[in-house]
């Protein structure tokens, strides 16, 4: 099978460079990663998109990864982090139609961009999605303690605030995984600072206004189990509200596929290869 290079690129926005990359060529298909992960953990390095005959952009959000952070006067909201991806859509994209998804953090954005950008959308992939028109004041707690440990003692003060309420069955495969991302931040001042910033900001205003995604959707969901931060229930209520949504998960009591790199990749494969997907892809 042929080598697949990978293109770093760097897009700068109001003096914030956004750094990514793109592998292969073909179709567009934009990935964009949730809070605390890096352009790696959306299929986890898989360069099946890639090898498959489409091209595979991925980037940092700001203040994650190799990105800078949030430029003087700016921050960490969701018309901020859906600005940046029209920049790197605008550069690496240009005017083509293209399949746009993320996980969690990166889900809301792609369905915010979505929302704006309707007309540019042939599909939409959601994994994980956890907002539903409203924020959980436990929910805010929650992430306020995660940023309060790792501004007090850095990533072991993060991984000593996520080991809260762990399942002991999962416990160690998420320290392990959650370790080795927090290691490729390099400002994790502008991490902590995202972690209180981005669950207070409003994506879209109500669940209602998935009606109007008249796109091809793949909504991608795991069982509470092993990631109950990103519950099935929520996954289920956004391809019910969207007109043209899929509903997939892992088997119960499987690795949740959002953690399966190759297989994830896959599946956003024969989405992007689905003939309502295709019809839409063009220039």
């Amino acid at each position: 099978m042929a080598a697949v290079d990978s293109a770093p690129f760097e897009v700068r926005r109001q003096s914030c460079a956004v750094a990514g990359e793109a592998l292969g060529e073909g179709p567009p298909v934009v990935l964009l990663h949730g809070i605390t992960a890096t352009r790696r953990y959306v299929v986890h390095g898989s360069k099946v998109l890639a090898r498959g005959g489409y091209r595979q952009v991925i980037y940092d959000a700001r203040g994650h990864g190799r990105s800078d952070p949030a430029p003087p006067g700016g921050g960490y909201t969701y018309p901020e982090l859906v600005a940046d991806a029209e920049a790197v859509v605008g550069d690496q994209v240009g005017d083509r139609t293209f399949v746009i998804g993320g996980h969690s953090m990166g889900a809301h954005t792609a369905v915010a961009y979505a929302l704006e950008e309707t007309d540019r959308i042939a599909g939409l992939v959601v994994i994980g999605p956890v907002y539903m028109g409203f924020t959980d004041p436990a929910a805010l707690e929650s992430w306020d303690r995660l940023a309060a440990g790792l501004e007090r003692d850095g990533i072991d003060g993060f991984m000593r605030a996520i080991d809260h309420d762990l399942d002991p069955a999962w416990r160690d495969v998420v320290l392990r995984f959650t370790r080795e991302r927090m290691g490729e931040h390099r400002h994790l001042d502008a991490l902590a600072r995202a972690l209180r910033e981005v669950p207070r900001s409003v994506p879209f205003d109500a669940m209602s206004d998935l009606e109007l995604l008249d796109v091809p959707a793949l909504v991608v969901a795991s069982h509470d189990t092993a990631d109950p931060g990103h519950p099935y229930a929520v996954s289920a209520a956004y391809a019910e509200a969207m007109p043209n949504a899929q509903l997939i998960s892992e088997e119960e009591g499987g690795s949740p596929l959002a953690w399966q790199g190759g297989r994830l990749a896959r599946a956003i494969a024969r989405f992007a290869d689905s003939d309502p997907v295709r019809s839409r892809l063009k220039g």
